[in-house]
């Protein structure tokens, strides 16, 4: 039997103190009546004796101390799931948005899931295929990786998320026939690019194997922090229990971290590093890690968060703590985008450290890992060149570092550089590197085996 308790003792933006709460839980969830009629949730996020501390999921303006009564539930947050989700818009508290009512649920599941075993897991094998030759031919997406796209204020992740879900699909192989689907989770968002993505992928046609959850920006922060949950409880059910293999792409993880720093700081804790509070580190951990494959299960999670660096910094606490726990990264470059380079990654500080597990002869091609790091290596020594040149001129520069130049530029716009719909396949990603390679003399392909190089290099030729 849930206890009902009258009035509130604080209010404090989206948080609100309860006191005399007996048998109250962390992370449970709290039913608040506003005057009589007007209901709405939130969770415990703090317990002090008999003190507790609600964090409202929704406006607290028309809240008071007195015309405000409290039920604890007994239960944490959950969510009803089924295959229906597929098609669906949520928003960011897993509750439809989109006009077509409730979900038939089959399966109700705590949002905050289930630490994976370790022993459980299985290691990471073959691809899943974005279509985009910068991250299928150099830091390659294995299923059941974590991977996450370094992005700033103004560069086009939105329209790369986009891309990457109308392409994402499971490789050129025996295994693309298997069920796939993407769960898509949007933190912060303005109302336009909540639309945008709406549109796109309706146009597209691949609404009907994507899960929308929504949290725009003038939604309530403390829902902000919930959304990633309830995407990835329903990317799991999904994975484990119907045996697909599911991509989640969140965006923008920023927006979760700052919205953690603001009921952080309203909370009074005391901040760590730029502000954000100390446990950062282990809330991203415990989202990043429920990504996986689990042995006996067919299905796996891959993850791709995006964020924004504010200031272009790397080292800022949110990529800096996100690349502790990720197993790569994607890293897009102003000075590529002022190029009018879409998209405009920039290869060289960008990886994918499962690749080498997930690409060759069973999986993509057998020459992929060689021409991936000779494509790596000539690159390379393009920024040398342009160095060189900048100092003493084009016209002093030797005739190999004048063809890296010439190489360089048309890296850029052909690898590189695509539509925002062309959707290539391994194979033309290959043979694009094979045929830029050609640049160079054959001589300074030093990072290729010899029988590869005889058999593609040829062939190109």
């Amino acid at each position: 039997m849930a206890i009902e308790y009258l009035g509130l003792s604080e209010i404090n933006g989206p948080l609100v103190a309860v006191e005399g709460v007996k048998g109250a839980f962390y992370d449970e969830i709290v039913e608040l009546v506003v005057d009589g009629k007007q209901k709405k949730l939130g969770r415990i996020v703090e317990i002090n004796d008999d003190y507790a501390v609600v964090q409202v999921f929704e406006s607290t303006e028309e809240m008071s101390l007195l015309n405000t009564h409290a039920r604890l539930t007994g239960r944490p947050l959950c969510v009803g799931l089924s295959e229906e989700i597929l098609g669906r818009t949520f928003n960011g508290l897993g509750q439809p948005v989109d006009g077509l009512g409730a979900v038939r649920a089959e399966v109700v599941r705590d949002v905050n899931g289930q630490p994976m075993n370790p022993c459980s897991r299985e290691y990471p094998r073959n691809y899943i295929r974005t279509g985009i030759s910068a991250i299928d031919g150099l830091t390659t997406l294995i299923r059941g990786q974590k991977l996450p796209i370094f992005s700033g204020n103004g560069l086009p992740h939105d329209e790369l998320a986009a891309q990457i879900v109308e392409q994402a699909s499971l490789g050129d192989g025996e295994n693309e026939d298997e069920p796939f689907a993407v769960v898509f989770a949007a933190m912060g968002v303005k109302y336009d690019v909540a639309e945008y993505f709406k549109r796109r992928f309706a146009e597209c046609g691949v609404s009907d194997h994507v899960a929308m959850f929504l949290n725009l920006s003038n939604d309530p922060v403390a829902e902000r922090l919930i959304t990633p949950k309830v995407a990835l409880t329903a990317a799991e059910y999904l994975a484990f229990e119907k045996n697909m293999h599911i991509l989640v792409i969140l965006t923008d993880m920023t927006s979760f971290a700052e919205a953690m720093r603001e009921v952080s700081a309203q909370k009074g804790e005391i901040p760590s590093r730029k502000g954000y509070p100390g446990y950062l580190y282990s809330e991203f951990a415990a989202l990043y890690e429920r990504a996986g494959i689990v042995k006996g299960s067919a299905g796996s999670v891959t993850q791709i968060p995006i964020l924004t660096m504010p200031n272009d910094d790397i080292t800022h606490p949110i990529p800096d703590l996100t690349g502790y726990i990720t197993e790569g990264q994607i890293v897009l470059e102003r000075s590529l985008h002022q190029k009018n380079i879409y998209p405009p990654i920039n290869v060289l500080p960008s990886l994918s450290r499962l690749m080498k597990d997930g690409i060759g002869e069973k999986y993509t091609r057998e020459d992929h890992q060689d021409l991936a790091n000779q494509l790596f290596s000539s690159y390379a020594r393009v920024g040398e060149a342009r160095d060189l040149a900048s100092v003493i001129g084009e016209d002093e520069l030797s005739d190999t570092d004048k063809q890296y130049l010439k190489f360089g530029t048309a890296f850029e716009k052909e690898f590189i550089g695509q539509g925002k719909d062309e959707n290539r396949s391994m194979a033309e990603t290959l043979d694009i590197g094979w045929r830029l390679l050609h640049i160079l003399p054959r001589g300074e392909l030093d990072r290729i085996d010899t029988k590869i190089l005889e058999k593609y290099w040829d062939r190109e030729e």
